[in-house]
């Protein structure tokens, strides 16, 4: 069996890995959105940042909306933590973005890891 989006995992992950490189573990969350996002730019990754997704109950559309923090290629789902450990919540939060949107790969990535990166492949 082949891996889902190979190359362009690929070239995810050597952007978070950069990102980690420069900055290490310590800051929010929001810093690392901001460097990945300069890195993905830099490298000529297409994303789209902080896509918005209605949320429906039974056929009815909801006031909530889901917003996973990098849509990259327009297939992959990037959700991103900067906390010690990664929890089932978190994985749980990455299957069900997958399901809203319809996308069948999500990589959660958690830079307050120590002492590296963590980088999770979650496939729907």
């Amino acid at each position: 069996m082949s891996l889902l989006y190979k190359e362009e995992s690929y070239l995810l992950r050597g952007a978070i890995y950069e990102v980690y490189q420069e900055l290490g573990h310590g800051y929010v969350e929001m810093v690392y959105q901001s460097c990945l996002e300069q890195e993905l730019a830099t490298r000529d990754i297409p994303f789209h940042t902080q896509k918005r997704y209605p949320l429906r109950y039974k056929g009815i559309l909801l006031k909530h909306e889901f917003v996973p923090d990098l849509l990259c290629f327009d297939k992959i789902l990037v959700e991103l933590k900067a906390v010690k450990v990664l929890t089932a919540e978190h994985r749980a939060q990455v299957m069900n973005y997958l399901k809203v949107t319809e996308l069948k790969l999500g990589l959660l990535v958690n830079f307050g890891h120590y002492p590296g990166v963590e980088i999770e492949r979650i496939v729907l």
